[in-house]
């Protein structure tokens, strides 16, 4: 195989967690509202909803909100989706990391968020927004070695949220979409609208899975990058359960992880008949990785490479998010086409 890919993003952010996760054995407590209170701001003075004080246990630290957070600095784009899809834009004051399109009814509000680096931004960069709540997607979010530890926040009166899935749990399932929504919805008092978008967010599956409920399971590859050999999606990832739902299988289900390398020869011999692409930036375009698989002569009789069949996902819509009940329906159309027709 020809070097043209590394996996470096992805390894980073999808099994480096340690660090994003080492306050789990401490429990650290903080108080929203804080750094709203000591700013004067007039959001953070306003009647407070019923229903607070709310308090939140993630990751291992412990956070009650006398009121609901009204400077919030998201990091990675899940996170922003998330809060725009409740209707949170006017609670937003930056965010950080695209990582793909946005969706498109939420491209207009998402472009009105400040950007606050195409990366994780410095601590300092986000002082400088005086938020008095940072959302982070990813465990880089909070990364201990670049000054950005729930800590550094906790001592600078800003508090914080961990998306559930570098909580430790090693099994990630559509469940966690659900509850991460809910949680959101409580810590910014609009509970209401989270229970109507997980309602949403449940039917838009059930949609997706009823139009392809009898048919076969489909043999799935998913190839998120690397050459020497594959970094592929585990049996405990959240895309496992998306290909389930579409009317398919993983054929790496019985990797007993989130993510991890598997050889070519392990691919062949599993021999799927459809390879979901993740489309991410760092690892190489979509159409890099498709004629890297093209072009490889040991992969020429894999039934999915040799009849073409690609389904693309960007990696946002494999993650707790709300992108994730959409990858159910685009990985559906492209296991099952004749479902939809």
């Amino acid at each position: 195989m020809s070097q043209l890919f590394t996996p470096a993003r992805t390894r980073g952010f999808l099994r480096a967690t340690a660090a994003a996760v080492a306050l789990s054995s401490v429990l650290l407590t903080t108080n929203c509202g804080a750094a709203g209170e000591s700013g004067g701001d007039a959001k953070a003075t306003a009647a407070v909803p019923a229903g607070f004080p709310v308090t939140v246990d993630n990751c291992g630290v412990r956070t009650t909100c006398d009121r609901p957070p009204s400077r919030v600095v998201t990091i990675h784009q899940h996170p922003a989706e998330l809060m725009l899809a409740l209707g949170l834009k006017d609670r937003m004051v930056g965010t950080a990391f695209p990582d793909s399109a946005v969706l498109p009814e939420l491209k207009e509000d998402y472009e009105a968020v400040p950007e606050l680096a195409r990366k994780e931004p410095s601590f300092e960069k986000v002082l400088d927004a005086e938020p008095d709540f940072v959302y982070g997607g990813y465990g880089s979010a909070f990364a201990e070695k670049e000054g950005r530890s729930r800590t550094a926040f906790a001592d600078a009166g800003i508090d914080t949220y961990l998306n559930r899935e570098y909580c430790g749990k090693k099994k990630v399932t559509m469940e966690d979409t659900y509850d991460e929504v809910r949680t959101i919805g409580k810590i910014f008092g609009v509970a209401d609208r989270a229970d109507k978008l997980v309602t949403d967010l449940k039917s838009r599956v059930g949609r997706a899975a009823g139009k392809v409920e009898g048919e076969p399971d489909v043999p799935v590859f998913v190839y998120d990058s690397g050459d020497k050999a594959a970094f592929t999606a585990g049996g405990k990832s959240l895309g496992t359960e998306l290909i389930r739902l579409a009317g398919g299988e993983n054929v790496f289900a019985d990797l007993d992880d989130v993510f991890g390398d598997v050889s070519w020869e392990q691919v062949i011999e599993r021999r799927p008949e459809v390879i979901a692409v993740y489309d991410y930036a760092g690892a190489g375009s979509v159409e890099q990785k498709k004629r890297f698989l093209l072009s490889q002569p040991a992969l020429a009789d894999v039934p999915a490479v040799r009849n073409k069949r690609f389904v693309v996902l960007p990696l946002t819509a494999t993650l707790v998010g709300i992108r994730s009940a959409y990858a159910v329906d685009d990985l559906a159309r492209g296991l099952h086409p004749e479902s939809f027709r």
